[in-house]
């Protein structure tokens, strides 16, 4: 079961990930790479060079969890950004794993009469 995400931290390795990584790796190259505490709670979401698989590690009490999206046509697109890690939010997320892509946008404020 996928954890809810609503406050949760989610970080982005932009570096391709080999997908034969597995548990104790991707948590090892989160610390190592990313800079973060893998058993904060927060989503690492590692993608493979040609960008057709995802892989999302979390901790959860007990161990670690293991999230693998395999798309069959495409890849998924990569939010602009500079570094090896980018923190993105649950929207962000959604829209990733969607195929869309995240572009620059603007929130205008609503109107309180």
């Amino acid at each position: 079961m996928f954890p809810s995400i609503k406050n949760t931290k989610i970080f982005l390795c932009r570096q391709p990930t080999d997908m034969r990584k597995s548990y104790d790796t991707l948590a090892a190259l989160a610390s190592s790479e990313l800079e973060e505490d893998p058993l904060s709670g927060a989503l690492f979401v590692f993608l493979n060079r040609p960008r057709n698989r995802v892989k999302i590690l979390y901790y959860e009490s007990g161990g670690f969890c293991l999230w693998m999206k395999r798309l069959e046509a495409g890849s998924f697109p990569l939010p602009l950004g500079e570094g090896r890690k980018q923190e993105i939010n649950a929207v962000h997320l959604a829209m990733l794993l969607d195929g869309l892509k995240i572009v620059k946008m603007k929130r205008f404020s609503r109107r309180s009469d």
